[in-house]
C-alpha cells in the first residue's frame, strides 16, 4: 500500500495545480477585432457579435468584438496591438497599414472597389440632382462625417478641391463642420439644421429603404466618381499568436461567409479578396492631403 500523502503536502499540490490553471487561463490567446464607428455604436456591437461567434467556430479560437470610440481610436487600437483585425474604411485602413509593417488588407465587400459618396441637400435649398459638381453649395452650410472617414470626408474633400481649385475651408463661406458619423450627417441635413452634407451612399440608401430617411426631404444632388473603400485588415502578429498560416485561414473564413446575419453590420452581401495594392489610389490622396504621418 502506498503511503498516504500528508494533508499539508496535498494542499500544496492542489494550490500548485490551481495556480497553473490560472496562469494558463490568463495567457489564453484571444482574437479581438474592431470596426470604424460609422453608425450607431450600440447597434454595431449587436450586429458584430454574431460575426465574432462565427469566426470562433470556424477558426477554433476565442473571438471578441471591441467597440471603438471614433475612427482614429480604431486605428490606434490596431497600432497598439489591442486588436488584430479591423473593419476599416479606405483611409483608416491605409493609415493603419502605413504604421504597421506587414499588415494586410484581406477582404472587402463586392462593391468596395467601386465605392462612391453622395452629396445630399435639404429640399429647401432648391438644389436639383446633376451630373455636374454643385458649385452653389459654396454659399451654404455644409457638413462632412467623421474627420477620418473616406466616404464622408477624404474623398468628398478631394473632389471639392478638384472641382473648385480650393480647399473646403476656402470654398465654403461658412467653415464646414464634422458630424462624426454618416447617420448624423443625414439627420442634420434632413432636419434642416445643415443645408448640405457628404455621406456614404450605402448608409443613405439603407436608411431610405428602411423608411428612416425621406429622400424627398433629404435629396441626393451629386454622386462622386468611384474609389476603393472598406476592408478587413489583419495584423501581422496573428500568425505569431495562432501559428503560421492563420491569416490565410481567417481570410478564407471571411470569404466563405454566406449567412445574411453576419453581413448586417458590414452592410454587404458578399466579401471578396482584398490586397494592399487595391488601396494605392486612396493612399495617394491621403498623402497628398496630409492624412499620413
Amino acid at each position: 500500500m502506498k503511503p498516504a500523502i500528508p494533508v499539508a503536502a496535498l494542499a500544496l499540490l492542489l494550490a500548485g495545480a490551481l495556480s497553473t490553471g490560472c496562469e494558463e487561463a490568463s495567457t489564453t490567446k484571444l482574437l479581438r477585432f474592431t470596426c470604424i464607428p460609422d453608425q450607431n455604436t450600440t447597434e454595431l456591437k449587436e450586429k458584430f457579435d454574431p460575426l465574432a461567434e462565427y469566426l470562433a467556430r470556424k477558426l477554433g479560437v476565442e473571438v471578441e468584438y471591441v467597440p471603438a470610440t471614433d475612427y482614429q481610436a480604431s486605428v490606434q487600437m490596431f497600432v497598439n496591438g489591442d486588436v488584430h483585425l479591423a473593419w476599416f474604411g479606405g483611409l483608416t485602413g491605409v493609415q493603419a497599414r502605413h504604421k504597421i509593417r506587414g499588415a494586410q488588407a484581406i477582404a472587402q465587400g463586392r462593391e468596395d472597389p467601386n465605392y462612391h459618396s453622395y452629396f445630399i441637400a435639404h429640399k429647401d435649398t432648391n438644389l436639383k440632382r446633376s451630373d455636374d459638381f454643385p458649385q452653389a453649395i459654396g454659399t451654404m452650410s455644409f457638413t462632412f462625417g467623421s474627420e477620418s472617414s473616406t466616404s464622408g470626408r477624404l474623398m468628398p474633400e478631394y473632389f471639392i478641391r478638384q472641382h473648385t481649385g480650393r480647399p473646403p475651408e476656402e470654398f465654403f463661406k461658412t467653415r464646414p463642420m464634422f458630424s462624426g458619423a454618416h447617420d448624423s450627417t443625414i439627420e442634420l441635413v434632413e432636419s434642416g439644421r445643415v443645408q448640405v452634407g457628404a455621406v456614404n451612399y450605402k448608409v443613405y440608401d439603407t436608411r431610405v429603404a428602411n423608411d428612416k430617411t425621406d429622400p424627398d426631404t433629404c435629396k441626393i444632388i451629386w454622386v462622386t466618381p468611384v474609389y476603393a473603400d472598406y476592408n478587413f485588415t489583419a495584423h501581422p502578429e496573428l500568425d505569431l499568436m495562432f501559428g503560421t498560416g492563420f491569416i490565410d485561414k481567417l481570410q478564407a473564413a471571411l470569404l466563405e461567409m454566406d449567412d445574411p446575419q453576419l453581413f448586417a453590420a458590414l452592410q454587404r452581401e458578399q466579401l471578396i479578396q482584398a490586397k494592399n495594392k487595391d488601396f494605392e489610389g486612396i493612399a495617394a490622396v491621403a498623402s497628398e492631403l496630409g492624412f499620413l504621418n
